[in-house]
């Protein structure tokens, strides 16, 4: 499992510190979990699988996709869930001007947003 945990580490584009504080424990932690030095708790485990949409099994055994498949629910209650615990100024005065806003210019928004970051939009 350790040489899974970097692989989802390195995947994200992140370094230890930031996925360490992101999963609440140390960075030293990470890196002894990574070294096969330290098992990780069902905790830890449930936090990396939660917190980056990693499916459990593949953490777990190796087995099945890295990412967990979400439908269109599960995916946003788990942006919302990490939206709930920012502290990014951005990031709050988005959500609560997105909120806030008509909701004819929200497809608006959206295709401007869509554009400019170049992703496809899904279909319903």
């Amino acid at each position: 499992m350790n040489e899974r945990i970097k692989e989802i580490r390195k995947y994200l584009n992140l370094s230890q510190e930031e996925f360490s504080s992101r999963i609440k424990i140390t960075r030293s932690s990470i890196s002894k979990l990574e070294k096969g030095e330290n098992k990780p708790s069902d905790q830890t485990v449930a936090l990396i699988c939660s917190e980056f949409g990693i499916n459990e099994l593949w953490l777990r055994t190796g087995k099945g996709e890295m990412k967990k498949s979400l439908d269109g629910e599960e995916r946003f209650a788990l942006n919302l869930g990490k939206l709930q615990n920012t502290d990014n100024e951005t990031v709050i005065r988005w959500v609560n001007a997105i909120a806030e806003t008509n909701p004819e210019l929200l497809e608006d928004i959206e295709s401007f947003f869509m554009t400019l970051l170049n992703i496809k939009k899904e279909p319903d």
